[in-house]
């Protein structure tokens, strides 16, 4: 079983939807960060193959191949290097708001995901998926890509369970 480090996000109720917040502290400049976030050639290093258009209204094409699963949005928000939104959604799906926000911290950069779920999803799911990815971009920030950690995302899907709104 993965040990479970670092502290968990934390889900919310706002009005009808879930608020999920994940905070991570990574030891690398705010441009660094920003470019694994944002460019086609770091994108599957630790998410999946995709494009982001930077600018408002820009597409946002990922594609999870062996899910079957594509994100298919447009940048809702921008601001280089230090903010970056587009909805996790494809076509006629609810909205679903994901939004990177990043601060330098000394030589290193807080990293904050705010994703916003209608109370209807798995909520639990949706955390641990987002928390695992986080681990694969700490270690492809290192130089060291990795394979999605199934035991760890199965971990913290049991986790965020417990940490739901009733």
């Amino acid at each position: 079983m993965h040990e479970i480090s670092g502290m968990p996000g934390r889900i919310g109720l706002v009005d009808d939807r879930f608020e999920v917040r994940i905070e991570r502290l990574f030891p690398h400049d705010q441009r660094t960060v920003w470019h694994m976030l944002t460019r086609p050639e770091a994108l599957p290093l630790w998410l999946a193959p995709g494009t982001i258009m930077l600018r408002v209204g820009g597409g946002v094409h990922i594609d999870f191949a062996d899910s079957g699963t594509t994100i298919k949005s447009t940048v809702l928000a921008l601001d280089q290097p230090r903010l970056l939104e587009y909805s996790w959604s494809s076509g006629d799906e609810p909205a679903r708001p994901l939004r990177w926000e990043l601060e330098p911290i000394g030589e290193g950069t807080r990293l904050t995901l705010i994703l916003r779920l209608p109370v209807t999803e798995d909520v639990a799911k949706a955390c641990a998926g987002f928390d695992a990815h986080l681990e694969m971009l700490a270690g492809a920030l290192e130089g060291v890509p990795m394979r999605f950690p199934l035991d760890y995302y199965l971990a913290r899907r049991r986790l965020y369970q417990n940490l739901q709104p009733k």
